[in-house]
């Protein structure tokens, strides 16, 4: 099926190259994917599906002008070769009324970057079959996602870009008789039928939990617990502007202060955009290739991501980042602390499963607040109590990420994006847990 995804592309791509004319140059963006859905309510199977999708998006570049359209395509390669000639025409006819593009670059580079990382994929027998031995008569609600993804890029320079990624991602709650729930996911390139299990054993262990009577905490600061599930919520928060060139050399981003050297992070943290080994293509959809960046090094700023239009703007050279200059493969150094020990260690305290309605208090103070949600208990001498009821928390990176992080877990978790709208994403994290001795709690 990827071959088929590939051959549609170089074709696209072939014919172009023929009919785009001088001064005019192009570039064409391709996404595709095969994915098999199923969706779960009482851990039974309510809904199944086969989606196979393909599109492209063609630029058309001359004088200094730039227009696009995005087209969905149909498999046929006759059909989808003359949408592309009428396409081509339409973005002909509306250049010359375009203004010029101040901030326009093109990578003139040619180059080549093909990867198909194709391990085998679960049988859907085998994930149903594990499901239901793990969840047994559960009120288990969730959607299981699996197939390859696949983008490409070409341009008139001669640049050509393929990349192909096979994944699941098992996103999962187990809900109580009491309304709680506990959520869960498992998710990669590598399946391990015991690791879902493991996963599935401890969302059931943590169900038993929340039918005791809930604990309300009086505002204040506790230690704390989040798990990489929560983890991420902070960091993805952070990712927006956060890491961002233009963002920060407009002095609009959260992390300004650490950029600017008048505030550091804890030496525990590092994060780096990796894209090697993850399920992101190694080029953007701008025509960069992307490597692997150190984002922070030991609580210190290093590299921005800097799309192509910020390098233009400011100065910068571009590397790889999308216009919207986001981490799209996210990874968090792991700690010393083992998963096993994460109780004992936490004391007493809270053990946080998730987080959400996060949002920035004091943006340029990278002060954030936001709610506890799914199984959020209170630990006491390295024992689950309770659990916690709806908190509401307000605290900085600078001090959740900084002055307060006492450990990050040896065991990390691969967390791939859950987003299906329009088509499944490539986006990824690599999280940690992390113990943190003071979290701010205000109602």
């Amino acid at each position: 099926m990827a071959d088929h995804f590939l051959h549609s592309f170089e074709n696209l791509v072939e014919w172009l190259r023929a009919h785009v004319q001088a001064p005019e140059h192009f570039t064409l963006s391709y996404a595709g994917e095969h994915s098999q859905f199923i969706r779960f309510n009482h851990a039974k199977v309510r809904q199944a599906g086969d989606v196979q999708q393909s599109s492209v998006d063609l630029k058309l570049i001359a004088d200094g002008r730039q227009a696009d359209l995005h087209l969905t395509l149909s498999g046929d390669p006759e059909i989808d070769r003359q949408h592309l000639a009428e396409a081509l025409e339409q973005l002909r006819q509306t250049l010359p009324l375009i203004p010029p593009d101040p901030y326009l670059q093109l990578n003139e580079q040619a180059w080549d970057s093909q990867h198909q990382q194709q391990a085998p994929l679960p049988d859907s027998a085998e994930v149903l079959a594990r499901i239901e031995a793990g969840a047994g008569d559960l009120d288990l609600v969730g959607i299981y996602a699996a197939g390859p993804i696949c983008r490409g890029f070409a341009s008139s320079h001669g640049a050509f870009g393929w990349h192909q990624a096979n994944s699941f991602n098992f996103d999962w709650s187990l809900f109580h008789a009491n309304g709680q729930a506990v959520k869960a996911n498992y998710a990669g390139q590598d399946w391990d039928p015991q690791e879902l299990d493991r996963r599935l054993a401890r969302t059931r262990e943590q169900l038993d939990y929340l039918g005791r009577p809930l604990k309300t905490l009086a505002p204040g600061q506790y230690r704390a617990y989040f798990a990489p599930a929560a983890l991420e919520d902070i960091v993805g928060l952070i990712g927006w502007g956060g890491f961002s060139a233009q963002a920060i050399a407009t002095r609009n981003s959260p992390l300004q202060r650490l950029y600017a050297g008048e505030a550091g992070l804890s030496p525990l943290l590092s994060i780096a955009e990796q894209v090697s080994g993850s399920i992101s293509p190694a080029f953007s959809g701008e025509g960069y290739p992307r490597s692997d960046l150190r984002l922070i090094d030991q609580g210190h700023a290093q590299d921005q991501l800097t799309s192509a239009r910020s390098a233009v703007e400011f100065q910068r050279p571009a590397n790889g980042a999308e216009a919207w200059e986001y981490p799209n493969a996210l990874s968090m150094a792991a700690g010393d602390l083992a998963q096993a020990d994460v109780l004992r260690q936490l004391g007493t305290g809270l053990y946080i499963n998730n987080l959400w309605y996060l949002n920035y208090s004091d943006q340029p103070a990278a002060r954030m607040t936001g709610l506890t949600r799914f199984a959020c208990f209170w630990v006491e001498n390295g024992e689950i109590q309770a659990p916690v009821s709806t908190m509401r928390f307000d605290d900085s990176v600078y001090s959740l990420l900084g002055t307060q992080l006492e450990a990050l877990t040896r065991e990390r978790e691969m967390l791939l994006s859950a987003s299906t709208y329009g088509q499944r994403q490539t986006g990824s994290s690599h999280l940690p847990g992390a113990l943190v001795k003071r979290l701010t709690l205000t109602l």
